[in-house]
């Protein structure tokens, strides 16, 4: 079976399907802050999004980060590194790419397993 949860016309924001957890892209709460607020935020989003979809980041699968410039990967860096929990890093993926709004530094999309 296939839960969709705030689904509208182009996505859901979380997907859950045979335990595994599928999250739409998550951006920044403001994207006029820094690299180093705009990750955080965004993955204080992860975090509300996964708790609500009855999981944690220790049970990431994997993550793709899409940044806007690499200039910014140590800076965003530091926040995800600080965000990981010990041992529980997931498969990750981070590439350069244009951002669907020009102030937006910094995007990811997760994968999880629930509890």
């Amino acid at each position: 079976m296939i839960e969709r949860q705030e689904t509208k016309q182009r996505m859901s924001r979380i997907v859950k399907h045979n335990g595994t957890i599928y999250l739409c892209g998550q951006v920044c709460a403001d994207a006029t802050k820094d690299i180093t607020e705009q990750t955080q935020t965004m993955l204080d989003k992860v975090d509300l999004l996964l708790e609500q979809a009855g999981s944690s980041r220790e049970h990431m699968l994997s993550a793709t980060i899409y940044i806007k410039d690499m200039k910014d990967f140590a800076e965003m860096n530091a926040v995800w590194d600080a965000w990981v929990p010990e041992g529980h890093a997931p498969a990750r993926a981070c590439v350069e790419a244009s951002m669907a709004r020009e102030a937006l530094l910094v995007e990811i999309s997760v994968i999880a397993a629930e509890k």
